[in-house]
């Protein structure tokens, strides 16, 4: 995890679930902060925030404040709804350019693929991806 480290919020929530062994307190966890996840804005719901590639509807959108991203999101599957979750609050408050320069190696720190079916595993990626594509997009202003 050797970049993690100044990305507080993120390996926090990866320490957290290496700790664990037992994949269903995991996926318990992860349960838990999708249902923690705030109601977004109306306006959330356009096709430029969707997600490709996730079996589930998924759509993420930062706002820069400062400097600094902040992300909200939905989707209509629990576990999905969890692994944004996990990935906004990992990735709040950071700057652009940090959200870039995320290494996606945290993904398997988390242990989290052994307890994902492939296709969720995957759309735990194409999320990242989109968020990182977003926090792309305002180096580029």
């Amino acid at each position: 995890m050797e970049n993690l480290k100044e990305y507080n919020n993120l390996s926090k929530l990866v320490e957290k679930l290496k700790k664990s062994e037992d994949p269903k307190r995991k996926y318990e966890y992860i349960l838990w902060l999708g249902k923690k996840l705030k109601e977004p804005n109306r306006t959330l719901f356009v096709e430029e925030n969707k997600v490709k590639g996730c079996v589930s509807e998924v759509f993420v959108k930062a706002n820069i404040k400062g400097g600094k991203l902040f992300w909200e999101g939905y989707s209509d599957a629990l576990i999905t709804k969890g692994l944004l979750a996990f990935l906004i609050t990992g990735l709040n408050e950071l700057t652009p350019n940090e959200v870039v320069k995320v290494n996606k190696k945290f993904i398997e720190d988390t242990g989290l693929k052994a307890s994902l079916t492939p296709s969720r595993s995957n759309g735990f990626l194409n999320i990242l991806l989109k968020m990182q594509s977003q926090a792309n997009a305002f180096l580029e202003v």
